[in-house]
């Protein structure tokens, strides 16, 4: 199974899986980036103590192959907040001081921003003008949040970054084809979001409930495009980690039983 695309290279090397995103590769002189596949695991909040050695293991060996230095992993203890921090000196995995958080930018080199996910949607961004990075955890909840307007609007304040300017690649992630919500979702983002009716499509009634299946990817596309990003500046990968589970750690087709996949993004 290969998910390269037009947008997508997906790399087998060394017994690994992994990819990566041809508009961030135009810039591999400065940016090492990835999102990693199966059976690579980085452990959730929950089991992370327990996976401990596993996780190491797999980040030591994703950044092998990326020849970057683990040591250099920063990591936040994600909890599907709207909280976007520009990184500070420290780096680790789940520092207190990072709690609460499920956005980084940096414009620091050789830190690597590490944020997981199993069907929440990574946006990565980058700031080729400012040598600027984000790495951006927005699920559901967090899109509701408007956790990708924060975090443009954080890098504008921070670094005077121009939106036009910015990159945003969306990686894999729950599609509108498997994300279905039952009324009490569906009106939350209808309270959010202006003119968003176009995004939601009824589906069936299950169980005397009617479903509804809601297009995310899509609303964070909007919310960029207001927040001045330049259309083709935005990049979808186009994969539903549902849809590829085989492949991509999966929340909604695994349950609790779900690993997680990790975004990485540095500056070199």
């Amino acid at each position: 199974m290969d998910l390269s695309n037009e947008n997508v290279v997906h790399v087998k090397k060394n017994g690994i899986e992994y990819i990566q995103f041809k508009k961030l590769l135009e810039y591999e002189d400065i940016l090492t980036h990835c999102f990693t596949l199966k059976p690579l695991d980085f452990g959730d909040n929950s089991n992370y103590e327990e996976k401990k050695d596993i996780v190491i293991k797999n980040y030591k060996t994703i950044c092998n192959e990326l020849n970057i230095d683990y040591k250099n992993i920063v990591r936040p203890y994600q909890t599907h907040t709207n909280n976007v921090k520009e990184l500070g000196e420290d780096f680790g995995i789940f520092l207190d001081e990072n709690k609460d958080i499920d956005g980084f930018i940096t414009n620091k080199r050789n830190k690597i921003l590490s944020l997981t996910y199993a069907d929440c949607t990574p946006i990565y961004l980058f700031d080729p003008v400012k040598k600027a990075i984000g790495n951006i955890h927005s699920g559901w909840q967090g899109t509701v949040k408007k956790i990708a307007k924060k975090s443009i609007e954080k890098m504008i304040q921070v670094y005077n970054s121009n939106p036009e300017n910015i990159i945003c690649v969306i990686g894999p992630t729950i599609r509108r084809c498997h994300f279905e919500v039952e009324d009490d979702v569906k009106d939350i983002f209808l309270k959010e979001f202006e003119d968003i009716k176009d995004i939601i499509t009824k589906g069936e009634i299950k169980e005397s409930k009617q479903k509804y299946y809601i297009d995310t990817v899509k609303i964070n596309k909007r919310m960029l495009m207001e927040m001045g990003i330049c259309e083709e500046n935005i990049i979808d990968c186009g994969i539903c980690s549902v849809c590829n589970s085989e492949l991509i750690h999966s929340y909604r087709k695994e349950g609790k039983t779900a690993g997680r996949n990790t975004a990485l993004i540095m500056l070199k």
